[in-house]
Parts: structure tokens; C-alpha cells; sequence
């Protein structure tokens, strides 16, 4: 077993983390795995307040950074870094540097396990499926000799993606209304896992309490988190009571073998 277990998630946008992650960040991390997160942008473009009060891209930048940040220690995450990308625009950004920038953080944390959303970015997000492609890369950079990227090599043991069933999306959507955007002229719509192909699931019932805490530290989000704050224990139970991952790839277990823990054969 490594001295110590270690957890890396590789994120778009502040809130991903609560809301996506929060339950699996705050348990492992309540038993002591050192957490850290790579927020892509500071979601710039995220202000939830009145159109004529917008203070501004780099002003709402600010106020995200803060908030996740807040939201990180309630989580027991212990470093936060940001990738300088632009909230919406990450598909324009050099993805061979925003990949190297990320593989070199992960050659200096040497995580085990590393999450990020799943290649269709849960519903068709173009953040969201820019930051599983640039985590990918990264991963498989981290570990190449060859690279010129800064620090040793390191090779990630497993690779996950978040992903969600039929019902988890449903919650969501009588909470959020249809998850869809109109991209190139076509609609994306939320695109659910079936159940048999999710090959780990967490136990974060116990963390729901601090994952609704984190979750009002983006205050700047207001809608949304009145939006959650009056929907049924049931649904909230759904939607945060477990967590569900596909392993993309793992160095120490494999095939059909279901998991209830994301460092399932790391541990001796």
C-alpha cells in the first residue's frame, strides 16, 4: 500500500465539486486520502444575479474562485488549483498546453486515483467534455518519459468518470427542468448511464449533511441552491446519497468486478 492514498479530481467549472463529486471527495478525504482538485475556469460566466447588476467577467471570476475555494475546505480538500481557462470557451483553448499544465500538477501531487466528468460531458456540456478529454491526456502525459513537462514521471493507477443512471438524471431534471443546450444547431440532451455499465458506486449518504454546506458556499448561484434547498429528502437522496463511476482504466483491477470503492485494489 502507498504511504498514503491520494485523490485527484479534474474539473470544469466551481460547484462541479459539490455537486457532482462532493459526496466522494468529502469521504475519502474524512478518511484521511489527501484530496486535491484542478478547477478548469472560474466560471466567469455563471452570474445567476440580475442582468443589469452583472459586475463583469473577471469580477464573477473572483467571486467563484472564493467560493469554491470555501466550499473545498468544508469538503476537506487541501489544494485548489486553477487552469486560467475561460468559462465557455474551453474547446478554443490549446489543449496540448492546458494537458501539460495539467500532467505536470499531477506528477507533483502522484495521485492514485483521478476523476473527471465522462467523454459526453453528462449533457452534451462542451466544458465539461473539454476537461475529460484534457484529464485523459494528462493522464497518459504525466506517465510518458518522453514528455517535456516538469517533474518525474508518474503513472495514475485508476481513471474514473462520474457518470449518472436514468433515475439520478431525472432527479436532476425535476429539480433543474430539461438539461439541454443548442449546439451547432443541434439539441444535447442529458445522456444517462445505464446501470449494468457503471462499474463503481459510493456509499455518501453519510456526507450529505457537509455536501449541502459546501453546496451553499456558492452562494453566487442562488437559483440553484434555492432550487435544491426545496426539493423532497427522496429526491435529495437520489441525487446525493450515492455516486456513481465507470472505470475508464485501471492498472490493478478490471473486468466485471463491481466496486464500492474507488481505491479497490490499492488497498492491502
Amino acid at each position: 500500500m502507498p504511504d498514503r492514498l491520494k485523490l485527484l479530481a479534474v474539473l470544469a467549472h466551481p460547484d462541479d465539486e459539490s455537486l457532482g463529486f462532493g459526496g466522494s471527495l468529502a469521504k475519502y478525504a474524512a478518511e484521511g486520502v489527501e484530496v486535491s482538485l484542478i478547477v478548469a475556469t472560474r466560471g466567469e460566466r455563471g452570474w445567476r444575479g440580475p442582468a443589469d447588476d452583472d459586475p463583469g467577467l473577471e469580477a464573477v471570476g473572483g467571486i467563484r474562485e472564493r467560493e469554491v475555494c470555501a466550499a473545498a475546505e468544508v469538503l476537506g480538500i487541501g489544494w485548489v488549483r486553477f487552469l486560467d481557462l475561460i468559462d465557455g470557451e474551453m474547446h478554443l483553448a490549446d489543449h496540448r498546453a492546458a494537458a501539460a499544465r495539467i500532467a505536470a500538477q499531477i506528477r507533483e501531487l502522484r495521485p492514485q486515483v483521478v476523476l473527471t466528468f465522462d467523454p459526453r460531458g453528462g449533457y452534451g456540456h462542451p466544458d465539461h467534455i473539454a476537461i475529460s478529454q484534457l484529464a485523459l491526456s494528462a493522464v497518459v502525459l504525466a506517465a510518458d518519459p518522453t514528455a517535456a513537462i516538469t517533474g518525474s514521471p508518474f503513472s495514475v493507477s485508476k481513471f474514473y468518470y462520474r457518470v449518472w443512471n436514468r433515475e439520478e438524471n431525472g432527479a436532476f431534471e425535476r429539480v433543474f427542468g430539461v438539461l439541454a443546450l443548442e449546439i451547432d444547431g443541434e439539441t444535447r440532451r442529458i445522456a444517462p448511464w445505464e446501470e449494468w455499465s457503471i462499474t463503481t458506486r459510493i456509499d455518501t449518504g453519510d456526507q450529505m449533511p457537509l455536501v449541502w454546506t459546501a453546496i451553499q458556499k456558492h452562494a453566487s448561484q442562488v437559483g440553484s441552491i434555492q432550487k435544491l434547498a426545496e426539493m423532497p429528502e427522496r429526491i435529495k437522496a437520489k441525487l446525493f446519497g450515492s455516486e456513481g463511476y465507470y472505470r475508464a482504466f485501471s492498472l490493478v483491477n478490471g473486468g466485471g468486478e463491481r466496486e464500492d470503492d474507488l481505491f479497490a485494489g490499492l488497498r492491502k
